[in-house]
C-alpha cells in the first residue's frame, strides 16, 4: 500500500525497504498464475547490507488447504545482504523445512549479486529441480534428497520480496544504510507443449 516500498520505474520492478519504521513489499502471483513444471527465472539486481533479506521464490497454491510446510517451498534464490557473493537455493517440505531445508549456497569469488543484474532461475520436472545463475547449474533436488514427502507435484505461485531482519539474516546494524532496493527487469515462466 505504500508506492515508497513497490513500484515501477525506468522499466524495472523496485521492491524497496525503508528504515523508521522498518517497511518493504511483497509482489505474488497467488491466484493470478500458477503453474506446475517449467522454466521459471527472474533478472535480479540485488540490494546489500547486514539485515537485509531479498528472495525470489515459489510457494503451492494449496497452502490455505494444506498449511506450510505441507505445501510445498522452492527458494530459487534467497540473499543475505551482509553476503554480497552468496545466494541460497533451497527447498521446504513436510519433514525438511525451515533450518532443516534441502539444497546449497552459490558463492561467485570474483563478483557480487548487488553490482549488476543477474538472471536466477529452476527448470522443474516431475523427477527433479535444477537450480541457476545464468547458465551454471549449482544444484539438483530429487526426491531421493528429501528426508520427507515430495510435494512438487501440483502448481506453485510465484513471489519476490525484501524482508529486513529475521532468524536467517539478523537485524540491520548502524552500517546498514536505507533505502534498499532490489530491482526486478523480468520475470519469465516457459513451459513445455
Amino acid at each position: 500500500s505504500e508506492p515508497d516500498n513497490v513500484k515501477i520505474e525506468d522499466g524495472l520492478l523496485k521492491i524497496t525497504a525503508q528504515c523508521v519504521p522498518y517497511t518493504s513489499a511483497r509482489v505474488k502471483t497467488q491466484g493470478l498464475f500458477e503453474q506446475v513444471y517449467g522454466r521459471f527465472e527472474a533478472r535480479i539486481k540485488m540490494p546489500y547490507g547486514q539485515g537485509i533479506w531479498p528472495a525470489f521464490w515459489l510457494l503451492g497454491n494449496n497452502i490455505e488447504e494444506v498449511s506450510w510446510p505441507q505445501c510445498g517451498e522452492i527458494d530459487i534464490m534467497e540473499y543475505r545482504g551482509q553476503e554480497p557473493n552468496i545466494i541460497h537455493s533451497t527447498v521446504h517440505g513436510p519433514g525438511y523445512s525451515g533450518a532443516g531445508g534441502v539444497g546449497r549456497d552459490l558463492t561467485f569469488d570474483n563478483d557480487r549479486f548487488d553490482a549488476d543484474f543477474h538472471v536466477f532461475a529452476i527448470e522443474w520436472d516431475t523427477e527433479y529441480i535444477d537450480f541457476f545463475v545464468y547458465d551454471i547449474h549449482h544444484l539438483r533436488i530429487t526426491p531421493e534428497d528429501v528426508s520427507g514427502e515430495w510435494v512438487y507435484d501440483h502448481p506453485f505461485f510465484i513471489i519476490l520480496n525484501v524482508a529486513v531482519g529475521g532468524n536467517y539474516v539478523g537485524s540491520p546494524n548502524q552500517n546498514t544504510t536505507f533505502p534498499q532496493t532490489m530491482e526486478v527487469d523480468y520475470v519469465r515462466v516457459f513451459k513445455e507443449i
